[in-house]
């Protein structure tokens, strides 16, 4: 006799069926009658988003099988497809659509599913000026404009915001941006419904994926939230889509939303997209939020793009002798200027940064690097960060010469520089990969760090890099003494490419020794040492001090 289900797949039944009763009762109260087919068949062939759909799976594509994500799904080649440098075309043409990791590509690919077809709605696959035939030409065949133009278009703008975004870029919220300020220009109140049905698809696929969640507290360690937005990026793919999106509504002369609707659209949006966290790095795992400057910049740019998309073609300043002439620039095209002065101030710092090369010389580090086709891996501290400190740019306060402190990564020929783990976390984790490879090839080198922290005296680590048969000490920290001292002796732990050693000392001589494994015992200075699982313990006759504890890790 079959048993029941376990509890997950009852779980995931319920949310199922919980989903097809709502379905099922909206038709029945509505009685659609066919009337949303009809809708979605006249601006899509067949009622189809085929351009969404082509865009998905291009980039879906990308993922599985140029990132190797189809054999890693959880855990991607990233580095070499990052936007790094113009002199390295194979970052700038897959930025927009490689993503960090798996979650990473899901609420992109949520967010496309969401936005896109608006977008594509208010474009259509048929043409809208009157008198314009279809199948006449490639421009006018919806099959065309469904299956190759707007796809063209989304690969443009993609490519648009990878080059002119600042910093190593990677994912394809830029044009998910672009996306929303298309559509926000022509619905501004359904884009902001999408955005929240978008949010509640993750939540869908979160629920079916992880019925239950237990979890208890506990030490963690992370960055600020929005220090892991690229909001530069964002706004520009955000701009272009408006800027797009007010050029189709005056070549067609299509319905314009009012001016209430569009500034609480784009307010809403910005807000709910986080556009408002404008932030800068500091250096050394520390960042500043800007939070009210932000929130004024986002009401600033819903203001604009109201009035852009209202105002009439009437000229700004009518001429006296004739007031309804349009001899000078109509009110809506002073508008557009403005956003695409914008555009243009957000997007031009990074044609210098883009066109620049990481710092040459030697990595720091205390031992030679590690090299896999190309990439050097090393661990240093408090060092110039190679590829923020290039351009010397200060303003507010802030500066770009800044230092970086963890697992560096460099690759001269494509012209990469990264702080791929940084000191805290690897500090918190204790071991952790860094991906390398590129396209049709991955290789991963393991980094471990092993520490002893002295009582009251601090902690001494070593780091180690570990590629096949090499095992390399990338760094080593200054020994540290315990306070405790025990028959005049002051016991000191230091680091060295074998492990760690104990130094005991007296007035000018000093004794070393390692440090016995768990349970084991060693005789150094005088003093016998026993290192058990609560730390490691100096005796002396009847006297036991515990003068360190091995570093933990999470």
């Amino acid at each position: 006799m079959p048993g029941l289900p376990d509890a997950a797949t009852l779980f995931r039944l319920a949310i199922l069926s919980s989903v097809l009763v709502a379905f099922v009762a909206v038709v029945v109260l509505d009685r659609p009658r066919g009337r949303w087919g009809r809708r979605l068949r006249s601006r899509f062939v067949a009622g189809v988003p085929w351009g969404t759909l082509v865009s998905v799976a291009g980039v879906l594509a990308v993922y599985l099988f140029v990132q190797g994500g189809w054999a890693n799904w959880y855990a991607p080649v990233t580095i070499p497809f990052r936007a790094w440098s113009y002199f390295y075309p194979l970052g700038m043409a897959t930025a927009a659509f490689s993503h960090s990791g798996a979650g990473h590509l899901i609420g992109n690919l949520v967010g496309t599913l969401v936005l896109a077809p608006i977008a594509e709605y208010a474009w259509g696959h048929y043409p809208r000026r009157r008198g314009v035939q279809t199948f006449t030409s490639p421009l006018t065949n919806p099959y065309v404009r469904a299956l190759v133009v707007f796809p063209a278009a989304v690969v443009c703008v993609g490519l648009f915001t990878a080059i002119f975004a600042l910093g190593p870029v990677i994912g394809f919220s830029g044009v998910v941006f672009a996306f929303a300020g298309f559509a926000l220009v022509r619905y501004p109140i359904a884009t902001v419904v999408a955005v929240t049905a978008g949010n509640a698809l993750r939540t869908l696929y979160g629920a079916l994926r992880q019925p239950t969640v237990s979890t208890s507290a506990g030490p963690s360690y992370f960055s600020p939230w929005w220090a892991d937005i690229a909001i530069q990026g964002h706004a520009i793919g955000l701009l272009a889509g408006v800027l797009l999106g007010t050029w189709l509504i005056r070549a067609r002369g299509d319905e314009r939303p009012s001016a209430a609707r569009l500034v609480v659209g784009v307010v809403l949006f910005s807000i709910a997209q986080s556009l408002w966290a404008v932030y800068w790095y500091r250096g050394g795992e520390t960042y500043v939020l800007y939070r009210a400057a932000g929130v004024a910049l986002v009401v600033s740019l819903a203001t604009l793009v109201a009035a852009t998309v209202v105002a009439s073609d009437r000229p700004l300043i009518p001429t006296p002798d004739d007031p309804d002439a349009v001899r000078a620039v109509p009110r809506w095209q002073v508008g557009a200027t403005v956003l695409l002065l914008c555009t243009a101030a957000l997007a031009g710092p990074a044609v210098p940064i883009n066109l620049t090369t990481t710092a040459s010389g030697d990595l720091p580090g205390d031992g030679d690097p590690i090299e896999v086709r190309g990439y050097e891996v090393t661990y240093a501290e408090n060092v110039p960060n190679g590829m923020v400190s290039v351009v010397d740019v200060e303003a507010f306060g802030e500066t770009t010469q800044v230092n970086t402190s963890g697992v560096i990564v460099r690759n001269r020929e494509r012209g990469i520089w990264l702080t791929a783990v940084s000191k805290g976390r690897l500090n918190f984790a204790g071991t952790t990969t860094v991906r390398l490879g590129g396209v049709g090839w991955r290789e991963t080198v393991r980094v471990e760090r092993r520490g002893w922290s002295a009582i009251g005296g601090g902690t001494v680590y070593k780091v180690n890099l570990v590629y096949g048969e090499r095992n390399v000490t990338a760094y080593a920290s200054d020994p540290v003494q315990a306070d405790p001292v025990v028959a005049g002796r002051n016991v000191s732990i230091e680091a060295t490419p074998e492990g760690f050693r104990i130094n005991v000392s007296v007035q000018n001589r000093s004794d070393t020794a390692p440090i016995p494994a768990v349970n084991g015992t060693a005789s150094v200075g005088g003093l016998d040492f026993i290192n058990s699982e609560r730390g490691l313990y100096a005796i002396t006759g009847a006297t036991r001090v515990r003068v360190a504890r091995a570093e933990t890790y999470n």
